[in-house]
């Protein structure tokens, strides 16, 4: 090859290794100035920090189907069942969460059982238990969220409570009354109330809407009426879910 020829060879070879020199440090800086933003909005976003229990109705009339006097192949426990399931795996992830349990048990008594404490990672523990419930009791809801207040220490540590219920409190219990009282005694607990169906049955009057809608709004919780499965999960990711939760470490609730 000539000389001259040679001389141009190299020179457009140191040219172009500088381009892609340059490029790549342009590539570099870019990412750098944006790793320090992506750091601090990670950090800026808030954990799940207070523990939950899920109080979950098993009364008799979750056993019945979802369409009230029609046949249909749904029923009420296996479209909340299927929500759980579509919920559970991401909230549980990032929040420790328990479960109690009213109505299974003896048919027309005023069962509650605390099935276990929050912990965890406690999505698949949680699906075992409702799977496998026949539902069958009366709706002591009342006792099965004072139940769950006192597992959280509600006296002295923050808490949630999702309650979910198909109809009215029918063991006794005063639901406007317990809420005024949690409010009063409680550090910080919050009580979320999921109506499901719940005008679906001819005994369920205003009033009992009245009072589970009390027990929410005297704790600072919502109340959200659901009719359907899409309702459902939505439902439960507004009342378990924490906010930003994608930003948690994986280790938080280890």
């Amino acid at each position: 090859m000539p000389l001259r020829l040679a001389r141009y060879a190299a020179f457009a070879l140191l040219v172009g290794l500088g381009s892609q020199t340059v490029a790549s440090r342009m590539a570099a800086t870019a990412e750098e100035a944006a790793a320090p933003n992506a750091t601090a909005d990670d950090e800026a976003r808030p954990y799940c920090t207070e523990d939950a229990m899920i109080v979950f109705d098993a009364s008799g009339s979750m056993a019945g189907n979802t369409v009230q006097g029609l046949f249909s192949d749904k029923s009420r426990i296996g479209e909340v069942r299927a929500a759980l399931a579509e919920v559970l795996p991401g909230v549980t992830r990032f929040r420790k969460i328990g479960l109690i349990t009213y109505g299974p048990g003896p048919y027309q008594q005023c069962n509650v059982r605390l099935n276990f404490p929050p912990e965890p990672n406690a999505g698949q523990r949680i699906l075992r238990v409702v799977n496998a419930i026949n539902p069958a009791g009366k709706t002591p809801l009342v006792t099965a969220v004072v139940a769950a207040a006192k597992v959280l220490d509600y006296k002295s540590t923050a808490g949630t409570i999702v309650l979910l219920t198909d109809g009215e409190e029918t063991c006794g219990g005063e639901p406007c009354k317990l809420g005024k009282l949690l409010k009063e005694k409680s550090r910080q607990l919050t009580v979320h109330v999921i109506g499901y169906q719940l005008r679906s049955f001819r005994w369920t009057g205003a009033q009992s809407f009245l009072d589970t809608k009390c027990l929410a709004e005297e704790t600072g919780g919502l109340y959200i009426t659901a009719n359907n499965r899409q309702d459902l999960i939505e439902a439960f990711r507004k009342t378990l879910g924490c906010p930003m939760m994608s930003a948690a470490p994986g280790s938080a609730l280890r």
